[in-house]
């Protein structure tokens, strides 16, 4: 059963008089996207981990952040002086240029600039070891994962609740369509056989076994033969899939562009009220389950 590609998880732990709390969540992609949010004056952390958060998600935008305070040291409110003034340079600097161009920005809040990378981040002094630290949150971040991959794993069941649920629908409405393909090609044959009857019968000179091949071309164009058969066999492509453990999403995007094309030809082939029917059905369904595909791994 595959994963979905959307997850959340949160987790906080604490070593010696440190504390961190760790937000990872992801959101569905074509391939995979990793973004990172560590303390870069933790010596390696992101090194270490970034390999386990690979190892553990195949496809998806995937955002991990990390925040880490000392005991006695307000989270959020210690500001680094410098990081501040080298920031506020870079928005005079920008709004003088706006400015000479006529051109006019809205005034940052004291929120927008305080959220600015490292002007609360509370860098360790030079001196410090910092490699306790980030063992330890090495050892902690496999339970962070865990969580994160336990979210998506039940978003997984539910999505594969729902297209089996589709799938079944879709074998159905073929299943459907073969019994209205075997009534129509009685009366396509009844209909052919009275057409060359009544061409033979107006017509001098005709060539009967000509004409004969001309109704037969028209009936082979409208047989749906193939098309039925396409549709069971991705039915049965796409069970195989969802029983899969591993990342299919990728497969199941393509499987339902088949099984779209085939959908399209029923219809465009139909010549029956009845297999039109059907074929727009298969349509709708077909694309409510491209829809929900879009979020498995």
């Amino acid at each position: 059963m595959p994963n979905s590609m959307t997850g959340f998880a949160a987790a906080q732990g604490a070593f010696s008089d440190w504390s961190w709390s760790w937000d990872i969540r992801s959101v569905n992609g074509r391939g995979l996207d990793l973004r990172l949010r560590v303390p870069d004056w933790i010596e390696g952390l992101e090194t270490e981990i970034r390999p386990l958060l690979q190892g553990a998600v195949a496809r998806g935008n995937v955002t991990l952040s990390l925040r880490v305070v000392r005991a006695g040291q307000a989270a959020g409110v210690r500001i680094d002086a410098e990081a501040l003034a080298r920031t506020l340079d870079q928005i005079a600097a920008v709004e003088e240029a706006a400015m000479a161009r006529g051109v006019n920005i809205v005034a940052p809040s004291a929120t927008d600039i305080l959220s600015q990378r490292g002007i609360l981040e509370a860098p360790s002094s030079e001196a410090e070891d910092t490699a306790p630290l980030r063992k330890a949150l090495v050892a902690d971040f496999p339970a962070l994962l865990a969580d994160f991959n336990a979210m998506r794993a039940r978003e997984g069941a539910a999505l594969h609740g729902v297209l089996t649920a589709q799938i079944d629908q879709i074998a159905d409405l073929t299943q459907e369509a073969g019994a209205l393909g075997a009534e129509r090609a009685d009366r396509m044959a009844a209909q052919l056989r009275e057409n060359l009857a009544r061409v033979l019968d107006n017509s001098q000179g005709a060539d009967s076994d000509r004409v004969a091949q001309e109704l037969a071309l028209i009936a082979v164009k409208a047989d749906i033969t193939e098309e039925l058969d396409r549709l069971r066999a991705h039915v049965e492509a796409a069970r195989e899939l969802l029983a899969d453990d591993g990342p299919v999403g990728r497969k199941l995007d393509f499987l339902t562009q088949e099984f779209n094309r085939e959908a399209n030809t029923l219809c465009s082939k139909s010549q029956h009220p009845g297999l039109t029917r059907v074929g727009l059905a298969l349509k709708t369904t077909i694309d409510q389950m491209r829809e929900q595909v879009q979020n498995v791994e």
